[in-house]
């Protein structure tokens, strides 16, 4: 099959094309054809050399898929070859203490397709995948919503209504407007009953993200940010603030908080090091949560969204296999609404 691989830890030139031998599903597992595989920033982390990853190049990326069942290892029932399934990325062992009680993100064995654990990923024409992780597809989406979907969905409904206990009538800031996790995150605020402020220096993302449900955008540079949500909420702030942009808005994010509210992050794209001032936190008895993920019983409710309509997959840009690094200059360039998507 052809696939991307990164051959070494570095920049896009360490992308190549090339034909490698077909995956063989075992017991409980299918192998499907992708048709779309979805970035997401976690691909630039894992290329350049993301520490903890346990990636060993030669190595394919990709976490997030979608397509066709192509054949069935021993043991599967329910499933035949042709059906469209997504596939839920994440992997844990499923018997430990932390999969019991339902924290797969903090099992010893804890992997993401194409990135954690040296999984194999989706840059490829062909994947194998547990047969319980497939989110069959209805008719009406397509190969590209779908995989723009799983990770992003996933992570965006662990951040809100997991560990943010995101409620109807509550408040919740959303940063950065346009990426891929903020999009979802945009709907399953809505879909939970909260009134959503999304934010973003671009004018044009905020325009989409109203499209999407937002009840107000804010043009702000960060410095801004926790003046204008005061202007926004009469003063009470708000009570919940999703966040991954890291050290560019992290502190501001923070301030636009209620006393008692709930602050979770899931990345740092604008840098991992921030500025913290602890006597806001404590005197405010703030909450700071960081999120990865969730687990698949989080990742079956979000797919019952998608499947109702009431979350969909926004897609940005689409690239055929072959220009994987174009598509990885795409998205560093943070210029994005949504996802940029690969077609093997």
């Amino acid at each position: 099959m052809k696939a991307v691989v990164l051959k070494a830890f570095g920049g896009i030139e360490n992308l190549e094309l090339q034909t490698v031998p077909d995956p063989v599903p075992g017991p409980g597992e299918v192998l499907m054809r992708v048709r779309a595989c979805a970035l997401n920033h976690l691909d630039l982390w894992i290329r350049a050399g993301l520490p903890g990853s346990k990636v060993k190049p030669p190595h394919i990326l990709g976490s997030d898929a979608s397509g066709e069942i192509l054949s069935l290892g021993p043991g599967v029932d329910g499933f035949a070859p042709g059906a469209r399934a997504a596939v839920h990325p994440g992997r844990a062992c499923g018997s430990c203490a932390a999969c019991r009680d339902g924290r797969d993100g903090d099992c010893p064995e804890y992997g993401i397709i194409g990135a954690y654990g040296g999984l194999p990923g989706a840059y490829a024409e062909k994947l194998v995948v547990p047969a319980k992780h497939l989110l069959p597809m209805p008719d009406t989406m397509s190969f590209e919503e779908a995989a723009s979907l799983p990770l992003a969905g996933l992570t965006a409904w662990h951040m809100l209504a997991t560990l943010g206990e995101v409620k109807a009538g509550q408040t919740i800031v959303i940063i950065g407007a346009g990426a891929g996790v903020s999009v979802a995150a945009i709907q399953i605020a809505k879909s939970l009953g909260a009134r959503v402020i999304a934010t973003s220096t671009d004018a044009a993302k905020l325009e989409r993200a109203k499209a999407l449900g937002a009840d107000d955008a804010l043009h702000s540079p960060p410095d801004e940010l926790p003046r204008s949500v005061r202007r926004l909420t009469g003063g009470a702030m708000a009570d919940c603030v999703f966040e991954h942009v890291g050290a560019a808005v992290f502190m501001n994010a923070l301030k636009c908080l209620r006393p008692s509210g709930r602050m979770v992050t899931c990345g740092a794209t604008s840098g991992f090091q921030v500025e913290l001032d602890l006597r806001y936190v404590f005197s405010r008895q703030l909450r700071i949560y960081g999120a990865k993920m969730g687990n698949l019983d989080e990742m079956r409710a979000v797919w019952s969204l998608a499947r109702e309509g009431k979350l969909k997959g926004v897609v940005d840009r689409v690239y055929p296999l072959a220009e994987a690094r174009a598509a990885h200059e795409r998205l560093k360039s943070r210029g994005q609404f949504g996802k940029v998507v690969l077609l093997p």
